[in-house]
């Protein structure tokens, strides 16, 4: 399983540099999950910069994942994780909902850079 984390999306989506580097989890629906947290990020940036056509547009691609919705459970453990990482709220939901499905996080977020089970990026750089 795999989980593109929401700056991988909007990375991939502008065709930015690093949008080659999440090909491989993009591959196949099938096995990519995503968290409901990130059709939120997701579609408020691109509302933000560009229009809610294209933000529709968008969250569609996303939705052909399987979406994770935020339960009281998974609150729980992204409040853990939050609380060991010192991860801001979404990237906790994130990370807890990877974990919970035993998937890859794919990731060019820096506050991801050494946890484990995380396939990180730096923006415009080099695999680590």
């Amino acid at each position: 399983m795999n989980l593109v984390d929401s700056c991988a999306w909007l990375e991939y989506f502008a065709d930015g540099p690093n949008a080659g580097f999440y090909a491989p989890a993009l591959a196949s629906m099938d096995t990519l999950i995503v968290p409901s947290i990130c059709l939120l990020e997701v579609f408020k940036r691109i509302l933000q910069q560009r229009d809610e056509h294209l933000a529709l547009q968008a969250i569609a691609v996303m939705q052909q994942g399987v979406v994770i919705d935020l339960d009281a459970e998974l609150a729980l453990s992204a409040g853990r994780l939050g609380s060991e990482y010192k991860l801001p709220l979404a990237d906790a939901v994130i990370l807890a909902t990877a974990r919970s499905r035993g998937a890859i996080l794919w990731t060019q977020d820096a506050h991801f850079e050494s946890i484990e089970g995380v396939r990180y990026v730096p923006i415009g750089g080099k695999t680590t």
